[in-house]
This record gives C-alpha cells, structure tokens and sequence, in this order.
C-alpha cells in the first residue's frame, strides 16, 4: 500500500497558509519528496526525513526548500551518524542553485546527487523521466514499483509524450496553472486544468490529481473543466491531503 501526500500545490509563490511545488510519495516504508517549493519543508518535516528527493526542475518554486531540507539534513542526520548523503535527482541546474543559496556546506556534501535524465532506481521505485515542454529543462517522472505507478508532470506545456508519461498510472499529477488558454500560435510551457483532463484521458490514467494552480485559481471550477475530458477521478491538490494508492 503506498500514499501520496501534498505538501504545497501552488504555483510561482504561495497563497496565505499554503506552500509551492510538493509531494511526498511513500511506498513500502520507503519516502521520496517529489519538489520541494517554497514553504514545503516545514510540512515534510512534519513527516520526518524523506529516503530520497526527485526536482523536476530548477525553479525556486520548485526547489527552494530543497535548501532548508539539506540544512536540515545536515544539522540533525549528518551531525548524528557522520557522513550519509540524501540522494538527490534533480537537473544540474538546480545543483547551482542550491550552491548559490548556501554553499556552506557545498550541495555535494550534503546530496548525492543523480542526473535525473538518467534512469534510476529509487528505493522500490523505477525511475524514468520525460522531457516535457517549459522555460527551464523539465522532467516528468514515473515512478513505477511493483503495483503501482505514479507519474508528475513537474510544470509543462501540452506535449504528446504526457500520453506516455501518465500511461495507465494510478496517479497522474498533472500541473494545472493556467486558467485560459494563451493565445493561438504562443509558446506553450503551462497548461490550463482542461488541458491536463484531455492528456489524462489519452494515457489512460486511473485517477488524475490538479496541481500548481496559480494563486488565486478557482479550484472547484478547475476540477469542473477536467471532468469534462477526463473520465476518472479527479483530485484536486490540496494541503496535507493523503491519498491512499
């Protein structure tokens, strides 16, 4: 039996008594944060230490807190039984970032870190990444393990490889930022809550779960227009939410 609990689900910065970008994926005793944006650390730690953490991408909205968990890290769990590193898939862009952030101790010191365009295997999970349309290199992940599948979109623009990404998951965790469409013929890097229904629906997912809405967002409007192209459950991203897998 797994679980999949949010830690934030907004996006570019939190509204008041939420946080940014952040999951926690736990499955057969073993925990691994999925983004960690601002604010979704004091909410991890409610949890206690994670065995592992995936960042999709290096937006501070998706990363920040990665900084206080690896000073967290360091102050309580290295300081206790000397030297283990945190292992840490992420872009090498978010490696820089972290260093800027605090370099003392150097990010290397406290993550082992993994390029996350390779596969991996991450406790009981397989670890497989999509590159996925946005401002910054974006990886979907999937993480597959014996019964189940959990695929995340991280921030994304419509894209036919989120077919394959969320196909037959359990969960799709699907980012939802937008609430109209651009106009026609613009770049495309996020999409509209419509939008993660309709590739939802073309992976065959089980159950679909909106995130990264941008504050202010209404929320129940935007789980009303992915119902209407997507024929599972439809969850909406929500603090503290558990939900069972």
């Amino acid at each position: 039996m797994g679980e999949l609990t949010v830690l934030g689900s907004c996006g570019a910065f939190p509204e008041p008594g939420r946080a940014c970008a952040g999951f926690l994926l736990s499955h057969n005793g073993f925990r691994v944060v999925l983004d960690l944006g601002y604010g979704a650390a004091s909410r991890l730690f409610a949890h206690g230490m994670p065995d592992a953490v995936v960042v999709t991408h290096e937006h501070p909205d998706h990363c920040a807190d990665v900084s206080a968990l690896g000073r967290a890290w360091h102050y309580t769990v290295q300081a206790g039984s000397g030297s283990p590193r945190l292992p840490l898939h992420c872009t090498p862009g978010t490696v820089r970032r972290l260093a800027a952030m605090e370099p003392r101790p150097d990010p290397a010191e406290l993550f082992e870190v993994h390029d996350l365009g390779d596969p991996a295997d991450v406790g009981p999970f397989r670890l497989t990444t999509y590159e996925l349309p946005h401002y910054l290199p974006n990886f979907g992940v999937r993480l597959t393990a014996p019964g189940l599948t959990v695929a995340y979109t991280g921030d994304t623009g419509p894209s036919p490889a989120l077919a394959d990404l969320g196909r037959d998951a359990d969960l799709f965790i699907c980012d939802a930022t937008l609430r109209t469409p651009p106009a026609e013929g613009e770049p495309r890097f996020l999409m509209t809550a419509a939008e993660a229904g309709h590739w939802a629906e073309r992976a065959g997912a089980r159950r679909l779960m909106l995130t990264h809405f941008w504050p202010g967002t209404d929320r129940a409007a935007a789980a009303a227009e992915a119902r209407a192209e997507f024929g599972g459950e439809v969850l909406v991203a929500e603090e503290d939410l558990a939900v069972a897998l």
